[in-house]
């Protein structure tokens, strides 16, 4: 199994925080730099929630060979002709190294609060299917062309990318697994039980027939190097959570998320990768402590 990093920053991230991790994720080998694309959170104070393409787009000059990744930037945020061109620029400017994951979009707080409109589930969907036809048209050989419900196209769109991949993510058992496996180079979801994760691989694969496409899964892990470590870190995460150490590392053990020592979190992140898994992007929330986050990066690759 390979391994990249996921950030939230929209949680709290500066630039240079986001650079300093981006860059180290690249020094460790890491497959990947990866963040969300939200544009504010809940937390008071309210943290810096910088805008993904921006963001990668300055790391694409400070990096060399890690790919970078937006996982996911919402259809809600942008028109598919504004996506097509920041992703093809940082393309350019990275060097073919930009992962592009697009989605419907699902928080409801930040178009309320910013003014953005949300329309219901089924237009969303509606509009992420056609915002993937728009962006094969734009990004496809020659000129492009697209006459849809809400988006058209009549231009040869420049510059083309050269080694963009695309991927489709979501937690839905069928719709989504089947779409990413026609459409997408990646097919990312919120981690799980191994056996979940076989199943919606299996419906992916299903639908992809013959089409390579990646499997991957996106998560965060509560561990430690020695058992002392590991108790440390679990009571400081269950007391921000106003939780028992005992019920939180429950919670976390039933959904798939790795815990524990080395050996017990190999035991996790084998079983994924028999369901079918490639690649694990672990997801850390606090970029001002980023000791931490290296040391438990290492511990899940190295586990």
């Amino acid at each position: 199994m390979q391994f990249s990093l996921m950030t939230e920053p929209h949680l709290g991230g500066t630039y240079d925080q986001q650079l300093a991790a981006a860059q180290w994720a690249e020094t460790a080998g890491l497959v990947s730099f990866a963040r969300c694309d939200h544009y504010l959170s809940a937390r008071e104070p309210t943290p810096d929630a910088t805008d993904a393409f921006a963001v990668l787009a300055g790391i694409a000059r400070e990096t060399a060979n890690i790919r970078l990744c937006v996982l996911v930037t919402p259809i809600t945020f942008r028109h598919p002709a504004v996506i097509a061109k920041n992703a093809a620029t940082i393309d350019q400017m990275s060097g073919g190294r930009l992962d592009l994951g697009v989605g419907t979009g699902w928080m409801d707080l930040e178009h309320e609060a910013l003014g953005l409109p949300f329309p219901d589930w089924p237009e969303r969907w509606e509009r992420f299917e056609e915002a993937l036809d728009y962006l094969d048209a734009a990004f496809g050989s020659g000129p492009g062309s697209h006459d849809g419900k809400h988006y058209s196209l009549d231009a040869d769109v420049k510059p083309k990318p050269t080694g963009l991949r695309t991927i489709i993510g979501g937690s839905g058992k069928r719709r989504t697994p089947t779409l990413a496996g026609t459409r997408a180079d990646e097919y990312n979801f919120f981690i799980c039980p191994a056996d979940e994760a076989r199943e919606k691989i299996e419906v992916m694969r299903a639908a992809a027939g013959q089409r390579q496409v990646e499997a991957t899964v996106m998560g965060p892990a509560l561990v430690g190097a020695s058992h002392a470590d590991y108790r440390e870190r679990l009571e400081k995460a269950a007391a921000t959570r106003d939780i028992s150490p005992e019920d939180l590392e429950k919670r976390f053990a039933e959904a798939g998320i790795p815990v524990g020592t080395p050996d017990r979190v190999a035991e996790t992140t084998s079983a994924l990768e028999d369901a079918g898994v490639q690649r694990y992007y672990v997801q850390w929330l606090d970029l001002s402590d980023q000791d931490a986050m290296k040391d438990t990066v290492e511990i899940v690759r190295g586990a």
